[in-house]
């Protein structure tokens, strides 16, 4: 019985190009959902799922159209085509009511800096309606996770940008939301802050809030139960992290060298190397085969003066799974005549 979900989507996908948004065990259902800006699509026919009660990543770097993406899911940006629902209600159709099931935290959360951290709660409690009688316990259950207890009477202008950030989630949590999306949360947070609200995060998702977060970082996306990989508005991946990695095409050397920019152009251009990016330190390089294809890069490398310092067979990471399918959507969009992407704010 736990696999019918799974099978009823493989059959939806086998049986042609995706209709309306239908899956009511989804949080999020949104299909064909686009958003051009003129002669920009800065989200191109996005669909995707994210079950009720998951931690689910939209990730890639800025211009991968996450930002539009989330401000079409919350209401704020009609899309130009497709739809999507949230909690059973349409984007397209209803987005006033989407609102009501959804909290919003943009990059630019609309914390009050003259107000004190207890003042922006009660707030946000007010614009949110929450009953009066209703809020002592729920921002003592905020101030818990959050650490931010000690710190209620300090305006919020004088905290560090980690406690901003944990004082934007909390006022976006004080009605309880039952979807909660948040738009690259740790952007420029330390890494304790960044590990705290981690913590949060699947704190809430324990008690059965779903929540749908963007990142450009690959390492929080591991943290995630799914991600869909975004490149210029379109999804290259969809998957649980680890599945994305095990589907990994190939075999994965990491390779430090005397000269690691030249030898990234040479190893890219060389016979049997797949692919080939600097990867810290090293380079890391994609072979169908180490036994059949590294001797004859390594030959290559020999040939232009470039010592070979040291080889390791590595698991691939996210970041090589996103580099990888970038790639090939990059090769299929030049075959197909490509097109114009891209991640607008108006």
């Amino acid at each position: 019985m736990s696999d019918e979900p799974a099978a009823r989507r493989r059959s939806a996908e086998l049986a042609g190009p995706p209709g309306p948004p239908t899956a009511p065990e989804a949080a999020i259902s949104a299909r064909d959902l686009t958003r051009r800006f003129r002669d920009l699509t800065a989200v191109d026919r996005l669909t995707l799922e994210v079950p009720r009660g998951a931690l689910f990543g939209l990730v890639g770097p800025d211009g991968a159209g996450k930002t539009t993406t989330l401000r079409m899911l919350a209401g704020v940006l009609r899309p130009s085509a497709g739809d999507a629902l949230l909690a059973g209600v349409s984007v397209a159709r209803d987005p006033e009511r989407v609102k009501r099931h959804i909290a919003y935290m943009a990059q630019r959360f609309g914390l009050y800096h003259d107000l004190t951290v207890r003042e922006n709660i009660e707030f946000y409690a007010d614009l949110y309606e929450v009953p009066r009688a209703e809020r002592p316990p729920r921002v003592e259950r905020l101030y818990r996770f959050s650490g931010l207890g000690p710190f209620e009477r300090r305006p919020a202008g004088q905290l560090s940008g980690g406690m901003k950030q944990k004082l934007s989630l909390c006022c976006a949590l004080v009605h309880r939301p039952e979807i909660l999306l948040l738009d690259e949360p740790t952007f420029g947070v330390d890494p304790i802050s960044r590990r705290d609200l981690w913590l949060i995060l699947h704190e809430m998702v324990a008690e059965g809030t779903t929540v749908l977060v963007t990142t450009a970082y690959m390492d929080e996306a591991e943290r995630c139960d799914r991600v869909a990989l975004l490149h210029r508005g379109r999804v290259v991946a969809l998957d649980a992290p680890r599945a994305l990695q095990e589907s990994y095409a190939g075999e994965l050397l990491a390779v430090r060298v005397s000269d690691r920019r030249a030898a990234v152009k040479i190893l890219g251009a060389a016979a049997g190397v797949r692919r080939a990016s600097t990867f810290g330190d090293t380079i890391h390089v994609t072979l169908g085969s180490r036994a059949g294809d590294w001797p004859a890069a390594e030959r290559a490398l020999a040939a232009a003066g470039i010592d070979v310092l040291a080889t390791t067979a590595v698991a691939p990471t996210l970041e090589d799974v996103f580099i990888d399918r970038v790639g090939v959507a990059e090769m299929a969009g030049e075959a197909a005549g490509g097109g114009a992407h891209g991640e607008a704010r108006p």
